[in-house]
């Protein structure tokens, strides 16, 4: 993972640690449950964008490494991981 990408990822869990943090303490105080599940919808839409973004970047590196390699085999599987991830990811 390049540096810049790296710095932006752990800025974002950063903030969804917070938010994690958060929710906990909403459920400590009893809140509204419809405010629970809301703030829990928006951790997840924030763990999403930061699957994306690393997903971006795994395509941009090492699966167009794997093409500009010329190796069938690496190719394939790099090919093979990232549908499995995209499978896992969309349940």
């Amino acid at each position: 993972m390049h540096k810049q990408m790296k710095a932006a990822c752990l800025k974002r869990l950063n903030r969804i640690e917070g938010q994690v943090r958060g929710l906990a303490k909403m459920v400590e105080d009893d809140r509204y449950c419809i405010d629970v599940v809301t703030q829990i919808s928006a951790v997840r839409a924030a763990l999403r964008r930061v699957e994306e973004e690393v997903l971006r970047d795994h395509v941009a590196h090492c699966v167009e490494h794997a093409i500009a390699s010329g190796n069938a085999s690496d190719q394939r599987r790099k090919v093979a991981e990232l549908m499995d991830v995209l499978a896992r990811s969309s349940r």
